[in-house]
């Protein structure tokens, strides 16, 4: 299953300007050239790129249109998650996997990735409180960079998207270069091979206050 997310937090505009996320998913066209398309609210947008044509709107939206949900990856837990959640109220309209972990997250919060059998990098903002959460599965199959520049908070499934929207291209990380060319070591630490650029490691989350 391969697809790709990106994202912008503008904390300088009031509007954010969507031919930024525009860019960004054009350079992950290779992660998914059968569906795209992007959410922008605020100073914040989120894209997403698939390799399968979606049967839904992307990113996704829940019906009372607060949280959405941009999703790299796969539950092995589906059904699982599935029956749960209806249990507790939850209704669904595409029972997809992006739709699941959506509920999910306003179901448990963060403690959701307790509840996750799978491969994920993932990105919901929540309208309301004008935050944004990202994740990565345990395992780490499926990455997740960020860079904190001026003004911005900026994500991506790859580097380069994170790349082509920089006013100011960042040096090269001489540290992690060495790691890598001496120890053969790459997933160690956050850092990359550019500075001010980092990954979010395997297993772990975070949430940004998107607030200006």
């Amino acid at each position: 299953y391969m697809s790709g997310i990106s994202g912008i937090v503008q904390y300088n505009l009031e509007t954010v300007n969507t031919k930024r996320i525009e860019v960004m998913m054009q350079g992950m066209k290779h992660r998914g050239p059968d569906g795209r398309g992007y959410y922008a609210v605020n100073n914040i947008s989120l894209g997403c790129v698939c390799l399968n044509e979606s049967v839904h709107t992307l990113p996704l939206t829940d019906e009372s249109s607060r949280y959405t949900i941009g999703l790299n990856g796969k539950l092995y837990n589906h059904a699982k998650l599935l029956e749960k959640l209806q249990a507790q109220g939850h209704n669904f309209l595409h029972q997809s996997d992006d739709e699941i972990l959506l509920h999910a997250y306003i179901a448990w919060g963060e403690n959701m990735l307790d509840e996750l059998d799978g491969v994920f990098a993932l990105a919901i903002y929540d309208k309301e409180q004008q935050t944004l959460f990202l994740a990565r599965d345990r395992f780490g199959v499926k990455p997740l960079y960020y860079c904190v520049a001026e003004h911005e908070f900026i994500f991506a499934s790859e580097i380069p998207p994170i790349l082509s929207v920089l006013s100011t291209k960042p040096t090269a990380n001489e540290y992690a270069i060495f790691d890598y060319l001496v120890f053969n070591r790459t997933d160690q630490t956050e850092q990359t091979f550019f500075s001010g650029i980092y990954k979010l490691q395997h297993g772990c989350c975070m949430t940004l206050d998107c607030r200006q």
